[in-house]
C-alpha cells in the first residue's frame, strides 16, 4: 500500500506563528535546512518523518493536528458559497479549492466572510425597512453565525474551558452528584437555588442571588443548568479571556458566545473528560448506558461525543448534528471530513429526516458521500416535552456518526455488512453541489452543471445533466 504523502504547510506556518519564531530559527529546532522549511511551508515538500519527530519533541506538538479537519470544512464550505448563482461563470475545480484550503486558508475563509456579508446585504435590501435610514444597517455578519463559526473552526473543542470543567468535576465529594456538588459551589458563592413550577427553565436574579429552576425539567436538563449557572459565576475571567482571543465583530455575538462557552463547561462537568472517554471505549459508545452512567440526556451524549478532540487523548471524530421537523439544521459539529450544508437542510436520503417517523428507535445507516467516504450514521428523535398536555412539544432529531473504518468501536454497528458496496445510501450534503446525476430526491438542479432537456422525454427528472 502506497503511504500518502502529508502536506501541512499552513499547519507549519501557524504553529511557527504561534511561537514568533524566525524561519530559522524554527529551522534549526527541526534540525533542517531553511530553503527546505520554506518549500514545507509552501506546500512545495511533503512533511518529513525526522520533522514530525522533531515537532513533538522540541516544542510537544500533537503531530495528529497536522491532518486536522480544518482543510475539508473549508473545502466544503468554499464549495457551498460557490454554488451561490451570484458566481455566474464556471465553478473552480475541486483541485483548486483544495490548494486554496491548504495554502491559503485565512485568504479562503476571508472570502467566506465576504460572501457570507453579501448574502446578508443581500436579504436586508429585501426588506427597505432594515436597510434604509437605519443606523445599525452598516454591513456585519449575523452574530449567530459568527458564534457558530467559531465553535466549527475549534473542532468544537476548548482546551481551557474543558479542562477547567474537568477540575471542577474533581471537587464532588464521594457521596455527592454533580447536581449537588453545583449547588454547594454556587452556595459558597452566595447563591440560593430553588425548583418551583415554570416554562422557564432556569432564571437568576443577580439582586436576591436566587436561582429559579424549573421543577417540570428532566433531572439531566436541571443538572445542565445548575452547571451552566455556575460556569456564569465562577469562570468569569475564563470566559471572557477566551472571548477577547475570539475577537467578535459585536456585542451580541461576544454574548451569544459567552453562553455557549458557559454550555460547553456544563457538558463538559457533567461529562468529565478522561472519565466520560473511557467510559465511552469501555461500552463502546452505547448512548443510553453512558447517558444513565453521566446522568445526562441522549443529545447531550452524542453532543459530548463529538467534542472528544483532546491533543494526545483524542476519541473517535464523530459528527453531530440536530434537525427540526422542516429539515433545518439547528446544531452542527463534525470532527470527519463529512461537512454539513451551512444554508438550508440536510440531505433527504439521510436517515436522521425518519427518526421523526419511528420515535423512540436508534436508525442505522450505511453513507457514501460523492467524494466515495463512507460513514456510518445514527439517528434517534428527541423530542422534549413541554411538562404539561397544553405545553408545546418541542420535536428535533439527532445524527451521530463516523467513518465506517470506527465501525468495530461503535456498538450500534454490530451485525451490519460494512464490506457489501450496495449497503451504502448515497447521500450528499446539499443539491446545489452534489455531483449526483439521478437522484430522485434532488430538489434543484447542482449549479456546476450544464442541464439539457427534453420535452419528449421525462426520466427521474425533467432535466438530464451533461
Amino acid at each position: 500500500m502506497a503511504i500518502q504523502k502529508l502536506y501541512a504547510g499552513a499547519k507549519l506556518r501557524e504553529l511557527r506563528g504561534r511561537l514568533a519564531m524566525t524561519q530559522k530559527a524554527f529551522a534549526d529546532k527541526l534540525g533542517v535546512s531553511l530553503p527546505y522549511l520554506n518549500q514545507m511551508e509552501n506546500n512545495n515538500r511533503p512533511v518529513s518523518t525526522a520533522v514530525v519527530l522533531g515537532l513533538a519533541q522540541e516544542f510537544g506538538f500533537d503531530v495528529t493536528e497536522l491532518q486536522s479537519g480544518d482543510e475539508a470544512r473549508l473545502v466544503g464550505d468554499l464549495r457551498e458559497a460557490l454554488a451561490d448563482p451570484v458566481f455566474t461563470g464556471s465553478a473552480p475545480a475541486l483541485a483548486d479549492l483544495r490548494l486554496v484550503a491548504a495554502n491559503a486558508p485565512a485568504l479562503a475563509r476571508a472570502f467566506l466572510d465576504l460572501h457570507r456579508g453579501y448574502r446578508q446585504t443581500h436579504e436586508r435590501l429585501a426588506s427597505l425597512d432594515e436597510a434604509l435610514g437605519r443606523e445599525d444597517a452598516r454591513l456585519r455578519p449575523s452574530p449567530w453565525e459568527e458564534v457558530r463559526d467559531f465553535f466549527h473552526y475549534c473542532d468544537n473543542y476548548i482546551d481551557a474551558v474543558d479542562r477547567s470543567a474537568e477540575r471542577m468535576a474533581g471537587l464532588c465529594a464521594p457521596d455527592e452528584t454533580i447536581a449537588q456538588a453545583a449547588t454547594r459551589l454556587l452556595g459558597k458563592a452566595g447563591i440560593n437555588v430553588s425548583y418551583a413550577p415554570s416554562d422557564t427553565l432556569r432564571a437568576f436574579d443577580p439582586a436576591t442571588k436566587l436561582l429559579t429552576l424549573s421543577a417540570a425539567a428532566h433531572p439531566a436538563t436541571q443538572s445542565f443548568q445548575l452547571l451552566l449557572q455556575l460556569a456564569l459565576v465562577t469562570q468569569g475571567a475564563l470566559l471572557d479571556a477566551t472571548l477577547d482571543l475570539a475577537r467578535f465583530q459585536s456585542d451580541e455575538a461576544r454574548s451569544i458566545a459567552k453562553v455557549g462557552l458557559a454550555n460547553y463547561f456544563a457538558g463538559a462537568a457533567l461529562m468529565p473528560y478522561h472519565a466520560f472517554l473511557l467510559a465511552a471505549q469501555e461500552t463502546r459508545h452505547d448512548l443510553e448506558l453512558l447517558a444513565a452512567r453521566f446522568g445526562a440526556s441522549l443529545e447531550q451524549v452524542a453532543h459530548r461525543l463529538s467534542t472528544l478532540q483532546r491533543p494526545g487523548a483524542k476519541g473517535i471524530p464523530f459528527f453531530f448534528v440536530r434537525v427540526d421537523q422542516a429539515g433545518t439544521i439547528t446544531k452542527r459539529h463534525s470532527a470527519t471530513t463529512l461537512q454539513f450544508a451551512r444554508f438550508g437542510g440536510a440531505c433527504p436520503l439521510w436517515n436522521v429526516h425518519q427518526a421523526f417517523e419511528l420515535p423512540g428507535q436508534f436508525l442505522r445507516q450505511l453513507a457514501e458521500t460523492p467524494d466515495g467516504a463512507r460513514y456510518f450514521c445514527l439517528a434517534r428523535d428527541v423530542s422534549k416535552s413541554g411538562g404539561s398536555y397544553h405545553a408545546p412539544t418541542r420535536r428535533y432529531a439527532i445524527g451521530l456518526g463516523c467513518e465506517v473504518r470506527h465501525a468495530d468501536a461503535i456498538v450500534y454497528a454490530d451485525h451490519m455488512d460494512i464490506a457489501a458496496p450496495d449497503a451504502y445510501a448515497p447521500i450528499g450534503i446539499s443539491c446545489r453541489i452534489c455531483e449526483r446525476r439521478n437522484c430522485h430526491q434532488r430538489s434543484v438542479p447542482p449549479l456546476e452543471r450544464h442541464l439539457r432537456v427534453d420535452p419528449n422525454t421525462r426520466g427521474l427528472l425533467p432535466y438530464q445533466l451533461d
